[in-house]
């Protein structure tokens, strides 16, 4: 059931869940139930970030975090669909892989960024390699669970009218094949986007993660808690954009199967 402003009942008790939490937070760090060093209400998160944004001191580190986020997750996304074709048009490959895909998540990435920044220096190279490492094995998964799914009969449909192998791709397998690799695509975003920000932490020179680290080392609570709320402002409205075209695709594919 749908509300008045288009939201359903569920979004609306998320949202209740969601205020009533920062409600919270902020009346007992008021009142000093948890230690104002260790953590600042969420109105002086609110006053700190904006008070950076209209600085204009984070700009040149923002424009290369998420330009980084956004240049790493495109060519995961890319490259991991082309990967995952490929890996599926090779059964005797993808039973020598699997286990490694089984697996990858479990081996901490990060500890090559120091051989990719001894090869490419303190630039951005090496943090977006890193994205590209976290986002694109999520994407050759979902692409090969997508590919994998077709259902045998579409197949049958392409060879009764005589279609190419380019048709049969882009007008049958793909748009069978398209659940599964949009959540290839918001899960190599989440990734993409977790592996640029923790790598910033650890060795880059510039950088929301870079600024942020800084700050907690130089115990500035309001300045480190109000770039972690950017961020998290950032993801936030990146996964609800995605999820909104997630629901318009599933609904058009139903009124498109009725």
């Amino acid at each position: 059931m749908t509300s008045f402003l288009g939201m359903t009942k569920v979004g609306w008790i998320r949202l209740a869940v969601i205020v009533g939490a920062i409600g919270l937070l902020e009346v007992c760090c008021r009142l000093e139930f948890i230690n104002p060093r260790v953590v600042i209400p969420p109105s002086m998160m609110a006053l700190a970030l904006f008070n950076i944004l209209r600085s204009g001191t984070m700009n040149a580190d923002m424009l290369r975090t998420f330009g980084s986020v956004a240049v790493a997750v495109s060519i995961a996304v890319v490259l991991g669909f082309v990967l995952g074709v490929a890996i599926h048009a090779a059964p005797r490959l993808r039973r020598t892989l699997d286990p490694f895909f089984a697996t990858y998540y479990a081996v901490p990435i990060f500890i090559f960024y120091p051989v990719m920044v001894a090869i490419f220096g303190l630039s951005v190279v090496p943090v977006i390699m890193i994205g590209v490492a976290a986002g694109s094995v999520a994407m050759i998964i979902a692409t090969l669970n997508g590919l994998d799914r077709i259902p045998r009969v579409l197949t049958k449909v392409a060879r009764v009218h005589r279609m190419n192998a380019f048709d049969t791709a882009l007008r049958l397998k793909l748009p069978a094949a398209a659940p599964y690799l949009f959540t290839g695509v918001k899960l190599a975003v989440t990734y993409g986007f977790i592996a640029v920000i923790a790598s910033e932490f650890i060795l880059a020179p510039a950088g929301v993660g870079h600024e942020i680290a800084f700050a907690y080392n130089d115990f500035n609570n309001r300045r480190m808690y109000g770039l972690m709320l950017l961020l998290l402002l950032v993801a936030t409205c990146v996964n609800m954009i995605l999820h909104t075209w997630d629901q318009r695709l599933a609904r058009r594919r139903g009124r498109v199967a009725l």
